[in-house]
């Protein structure tokens, strides 16, 4: 029989109950100080609130602050809310967090529900968008899977959500959140995601593609719009209808939404892909020397690139950079062609046995074996055993069965490729194209390689005969020169394609006619040619020796349009800039820097170069430019082709644009068997004239097709040849005297 319950009892009961209730509280209310002063493991302080750490990606930006690539280990970029479309905001509040805009940080009432939920077995998400972006923001480990461990690390998230909605607002919560959230693909944050995945800026996202992005949240793998495209569009439509139910999107725009396919325009995140991979390789190297140089550091310690989110402008213009990678691809798989048909029937390693061990020694594959600790017999081995390997071609990648040693012999008969362009009156460089391919051949061709120049350093020859007095239309006999050099042999130099008669310096320029030049260095000797060299940028190094004039030393491709730039420049040498600034995650500027002008030579001089070097288009070597490929404009230039044909150049120079094109193998061993296919007219001058062809056609870029100006002060020198001639014939009042 129940005994029934006193009012003595009642309030025994009930004093018990509301103790172990209140005490309960006071316990639970003392377990979350605890956690707030990190007794069950550190939190962040109020500084690492204010300045959370996220690693977030440094961003190369072009003249027009177009992204050129981002450096990163999770390629994460930062925004503020004004940049984020409205239509991400409200499809990531009507899925994760309805009552975000009413909360404090925790919803108790979606976490009573939750744990209702809980109990009769449906597992549901409880966190907030603050707790969520808690754990993304200061949980190194991430998510907890041990249970115990995950309940305490799920207080410690409502600590810290509090503090963040102590200290920031909601639209600042909300940035937060979208900035580091994971996306798939290396797109951390809302902006690299619309890059990556749709080839936009978050403040042009769409309703659809809004939807798209949020729901991968759900599930970066399972909902990932590029591995499972079909659930993708599931959880899209499903996002628009919950947008819908919360009347953040409309019926009659659902309807129209959801029947859209995916649109994606996915382009993955690597350092690989995307423009002016070998310019951002450079770029990187040359920066982390400037910060060590000058003692640039993140609050004492090294700024990392990868990390700190830096912003880095540069000088490239983001079109002109398209249109030179462009016309490289385009002209270097005719090329590749033409050169692998040159050699049929040839042996082309007959007698190359040391460039291929060379080739193999030089290789990833061998270096990964030696650390591996395979002996010379083994790694022999393992060369000539057929694997699967990937091999760059024009077409693209191709996968095949191959033995390695094969492929090191592909790819010595494989045609690289270099080029630059810049302005040459401020020194800006405007494109850089380092290499054919940087996932596979990551070595730069423009600045850290050099080649020999050839005939291309001709002009450096001619431009200290002018300054010496000489006329571009002064006439020489063109026939072998003997020149004497102090302690050696005496230097003869050779020549192919020789034009007989008397030339003008300016007919043998354009001719590119080898004696001639030799007899002008004759005339003003090395060392002035090589002192003039260095003035006008050349950092390699030029040794006082008659040679030179022919180009037998050897120059980057950054320093050759360096020079060049001076003919264009009246005179000034400005050397290539390609850093504007550089500016932390806060937008103080860390690094600037401005080109300085050098004078390297004669205004006058530099412009009657200008003469020469166009009539070496006009009338000359370079006639293709605009006979064959059509352009017109008031361009000045010089072809350059090395022994054997291992090198081909072409410089050009127009008063707003300098460029330089060089092709060749990557071991000089390797070559065309004929000047006609390997000069630097058929090798180098087409990618020139593709470039600028594609320049002039758009008139945003606001290239002029003028000529050069001439020096206000006029101009002295004679290169106008019949004025010349006429001078020349006319007697002198001393001449009659004398009876001449």
């Amino acid at each position: 029989m129940n005994k029934k319950l006193s009012q003595e009892d009642i309030r025994k009961y009930n004093y018990r109950l509301w103790k172990l209730l209140i005490g309960g509280m006071v316990l639970f209310a003392l377990f979350i100080m605890a956690i707030g002063f990190g007794l069950f493991g550190e939190l962040p302080s109020f500084r690492d609130i204010e300045h959370p750490k996220s690693n977030q990606a440094s961003e190369i930006l072009a003249d027009d602050t177009r992204v050129l690539g981002t450096y990163f280990v999770q390629n994460r970029s930062n925004v503020s809310y004004q940049e984020i479309s409205p239509n991400v905001i409200n499809a990531l509040i009507a899925t994760e967090d309805i009552r975000f805009k009413e909360h404090s940080g925790i919803d108790f009432k979606r976490t009573f529900t939750i744990f209702l939920y809980a109990l009769v077995g449906k597992k549901q998400g409880g966190s907030t968008i603050t707790q969520q972006l808690a754990l993304n923001l200061f949980s190194e480990e991430g998510r907890q899977k041990n249970f115990l461990k995950r309940i305490l690390q799920k207080f410690q998230e409502w600590v810290i959500a509090v503090k963040l909605e102590r200290n920031y607002t909601k639209e600042e919560i909300l940035v937060m959140y979208l900035n580091t959230v994971d996306f798939g693909n290396q797109a951390y944050g809302i902006k690299s995601a619309a890059r990556v995945y749709f080839n936009t800026t978050p403040d042009q996202l769409t309703v659809a593609q809004s939807a798209t992005l949020i729901g991968i949240l759900k599930g970066i793998s399972r909902y990932s719009p590029t591995r499972n495209p079909d659930r993708s569009l599931a959880r899209r439509n499903t996002i628009m209808g919950l947008m819908v139910k919360a009347d953040l999107l409309t019926q009659q725009q659902l309807d129209t939404e959801k029947e859209k396919p995916l649109g994606l325009r996915f382009s993955a995140a690597t350092v690989n892909d995307g423009i002016a991979p070998y310019f951002r390789a450079v770029l990187k190297s040359d920066i982390k020397r400037i910060f060590q140089e000058r003692s640039i550091l993140n609050n004492g310690v090294p700024y990392d690139l990868d990390r700190d989110g830096l912003k880095i402008y540069t000088t490239l213009n983001y079109d002109m950079q398209i249109y030179a990678e462009e016309a490289q691809k385009e002209y270097m798989k005719t090329l590749q062609l033409s050169f692998i048909k040159s050699w049929k029937g040839r042996d082309p390693f007959k007698g190359k046995e040391m460039q291929i061990e060379q080739g193999i020694k030089r290789s990833d594959r061998y270096k990964a074996l030696q650390l591996e600790g395979k002996s010379e017999q083994e790694i022999k081995a393992d060369f000539n055993t057929p694997t699967r390997l990937t091999i760059f071609t024009w077409k693209g990648n191709i996968d095949t069965l191959m033995k390695p040693i094969d492929s090191v012999r592909y790819y010595k008969m494989l045609l690289r490729n270099a080029m630059m362009a810049m302005d040459p009156q401020t020194g800006l460089v405007k494109a850089w194209v380092g290499g054919i391919n940087y996932e596979h051949f990551k070595y730069d061709q423009v600045k850290m390689g050099t080649r020999q120049v050839g005939s291309t350093a001709k002009p450096f020859t001619y431009a200290v005969a002018i300054e010496n007095g000489y006329s571009p239309c002064y006439s020489v006999l063109n026939e072998p020169v003997t020149i004497e050099v102090p302690g050696s042999k005496p230097w003869i130099p050779r020549s192919s394609g020789t034009v007989p008669g008397y030339l003008t310096l300016q007919k043998a320029l354009a001719l590119s006619q080898n004696y001639i030049a030799a007899y002008l260095m004759k005339q003003v000797g090395p060392t002035a040619v090589a002192t003039l060299a260095k003035k006008m940028g050349i950092t390699s190094d030029v040794p006082a020796y008659p040679s030179i004039a022919l180009g037998s030393f050897d120059a980057s491709v950054y320093d050759m349009v360096g020079a060049y730039s001076v003919f264009a420049n009246k005179g000034v040498w400005t050397k290539p800039t390609y850093i504007v600034r550089i500016e932390d995650r806060n937008g103080v500027v860390l690094y600037s820097e401005k080109p300085i002008p050098v004078p390297a030579m004669n205004e006058e001089v530099a412009y009657v170069m200008t003469r020469m070097l166009r009539g070496v288009v006009t009338n000359g070597t370079g006639w293709r430019l605009a006979g064959r490929f059509g352009v017109k404009a008031a361009i000045g230039g010089k072809t350059g082709t090395t022994q054997n044909n291992s090198d081909g150049w072409f410089m050009g120079i127009s008063p707003q644009l300098v460029a330089g094109v060089w092709t060749g193998c990557e071991d000089r061993a390797f070559h065309f068997i004929s000047t006609a296919q390997g000069d630097g007219a058929t090798t180098a001058l087409p990618i020139f004239a593709g470039f600028m062809k594609r320049v002039y056609a758009n008139p945003k870029l606001k290239i002029s097709q003028a000529d050069f100006e001439p020096p206000k002060s006029g101009v002295s020198i004679i290169y106008d040849c019949n004025q010349y001639q006429q001078q020349q014939e006319q007697k002198t009042e001393l001449d009659e005297k004398l009876g001449f």
